[in-house]
């Protein structure tokens, strides 16, 4: 496929396309399907990635270290002046060997220009940690350091067992008074006092000096450990602050245009989001490129899209080929400067999904009630939306007291909710749950075919910081997730399969089911981890527990009706 570029990366569609498909608003970054046109351009890309794989890896278009990693890449369509349709190209993160690649549109700051400002300054950063390492591992700091150890590692020692000796004296004294109390006359017993207290202050006395005795051993020791130590500290003081300044120079450099035209700096953008310090490799997402070299050159935005190409790392979901939304830490900030003065299409994520729909009770006593709550539908009032499970029940049940919300469903899905009529009723519920005693299954139908029969996930989640409400597969910080399955049936190119839960976290069989370590094959209509559908293809199919007034044991479901 041949491109034919102009000299600001301006790519003409490879077919005729008709200008009445155009989209009517510019694309909502962070919730969107992709207009068929941004696929298309997209879909061209990809063609082009195609091609020079190789190259691509070679010029560090991938991760630099791990260059069979995937990247994310972005397209946005536009008009230029003379009214003629094409795309700009773009890739998330830092550019190497640009000139290979001129489809790519440059970064709002090239940093890596040669003989420039930050690579002289970073050189000049690399030599102090080179200088720091040297001076780290040299064998005189090594061994002073190594001396100092165990000399104090000894000396602690030494004072521990005097202060062990010290606790058994005092103890022998206040068993001696104890026992001479009523036998010594009182003078007597008052010398007795007396002798004990100086006893006393001699052994507080002698652990100080003990104490000074020992440091003064190693005081020429630590004295050769301090000089050398000091120098190294010094250089990372001054490491320290040529970092922050040459950090703060490059936020200055990533000045961002609007459509209006006007200008504001990464550093200013984040300042109004209350953000002192914007976070690393902010400016150096695709959308934000795309947009800023649109702006530059006076082509119309017309509709944007961003797909994962290559590799998944290994905390997040990625899958190649899929769309996904801009990111929220580095992008958000940044875009909601820049999309002033464009028409874009409304937050989706701010219309209420509930509108039309009906919870159904598919039991209830006076005590508690089992509902049913449909796909779409918030299970507590969010910030903007504050139809609910939540506010339905406070409706329906006005007399209940405490909470009524037992435990929550993602609002995609599906399926069982456990509502509590009186606060006694819920903190029973929810002791259950800790104690994990509430047995739930979920039905779910995976987008492709799961090897295996029935099998465990266990993989530690917790919130992607730079990207909510993103979960991550975290083995340092994540908190355990256990997930059992089993299929049910194989439909074609979908696998239905039960889902076993052991614990609750937050899009737990989501990323469970999508992750490469997981079952490598998300669910149907997941437009976090998966695709986009009509629905999220997950129910809370049943749950059993026993009954908070009368203890028997109980159990409900409901149909998932996919």
């Amino acid at each position: 496929m041949t491109f034919l570029k102009e000299e600001n990366c301006f790519t003409p569609f490879s077919e005729v396309l008709d200008n009445g498909d155009l989209p009517d608003l510019f694309t909502y970054p962070f919730y969107y399907e992709p207009h068929p046109i941004a696929i298309q351009a997209a879909t061209e890309l990809q063609r082009y990635l195609q091609g020079h794989e190789g190259q691509i890896n070679q010029y560090g278009l991938g991760l630099r270290d791990k260059p069979t990693n995937g990247k994310m890449f972005g397209v946005l369509v536009v008009k230029n002046v003379k009214g003629e349709l094409g795309y700009l190209s773009a890739y998330s993160g830092e550019i190497y060997e640009r000139d290979a690649h001129e489809i790519f549109v440059p970064p709002v700051y090239d940093k890596f220009q040669k003989a420039g400002y930050f690579l002289t300054k970073s050189e000049g950063l690399n030599e102090l940690n080179r200088t720091i390492e040297k001076l780290e591992a040299s064998e005189e700091y090594i061994e002073v350091k190594s001396r100092l150890q165990q000399i104090k590692a000894k000396n602690n020692r030494k004072l521990q067992l005097e202060r062990d000796l010290k606790l058994k004296r005092r103890d022998k004294r206040r068993s001696e008074r104890k026992k001479l109390k009523y036998q010594l006359e009182a003078s007597a017993f008052d010398k007795l006092l007396s002798d004990q207290n100086q006893e006393s202050i001699n052994d507080k006395f002698f652990i100080r000096e003990y104490a000074i005795y020992l440091e003064s051993e190693a005081e020429s020791l630590q004295l050769s450990f301090d000089k050398l130590q000091g120098e190294i500290d010094s250089l990372k003081t001054e490491r320290k602050s040529m970092s922050v300044a040459l950090q703060d120079w490059l936020f200055a450099q990533y000045v961002f245009l609007d459509a209006d035209g006007a200008e504001k700096d990464v550093r200013d953008i984040f300042n109004e989001w209350k953000i002192e310090i914007p976070p690393s490799g902010a400016g150096d997402c695709a959308a934000p490129k795309l947009l800023h070299f649109a702006y530059r050159n006076k082509l119309k935005p017309l509709a944007l899209a961003e797909f994962w190409w290559g590799a998944s790392p290994s905390s997040k979901v990625r899958r190649h080929g899929y769309y996904y939304p801009a990111c929220r830490s580095k992008c958000e900030p940044i875009l909601g400067h820049m999309l002033r003065g464009l028409e874009v299409a409304p937050n989706p994520m701010l219309i209420n999904p509930a509108i039309g729909k009906e919870i159904k009770v598919v039991y209830e006593d006076e005590f508690m009630a089992v509902i049913n709550k449909p796909p779409e539908f918030l299970s507590v009032p969010g910030k903007s939306i504050k139809d609910s499970v939540d506010a339905r029940m406070k409706a329906r049940y006005p007399d209940a007291t405490g909470p009524l919300i037992v435990h929550r469903l993602d609002m995609s899905t599906s399926g069982i909710m456990l509502i509590a009529k009186t606060k006694d009723v819920h903190q029973n519920l929810q002791e259950q749950f800790v104690k994990r005693q509430v047995k739930k299954t979920y039905v779910a139908l995976l987008d492709g075919i799961v090897k295996g029969e029935k099998g465990s996930v266990d993989l530690p989640l917790r919130v992607d910081l730079d990207n909510r409400p993103f979960q991550l597969v975290c083995y340092e910080h994540g908190k355990q997730a256990l997930t059992n399955w089993e299929v049910i049936e194989r439909r074609g190119d979908k696998t239905l399969i039960r889902f076993f839960p052991i614990t609750g976290r937050t899009h737990q069989l989501r990323v469970h089911a999508a992750h490469q370590v997981g079952l490598n094959t998300p669910i149907v209509g997941d437009d976090l981890y998966g695709k986009k559908g009509e629905r999220l293809c997950l129910h809370a199919a049943s749950i059993a527990f026993k009954h908070p007034a009368s203890g028997e044991s109980v159990s409900y479901s409901v149909p998932h009706g996919f």
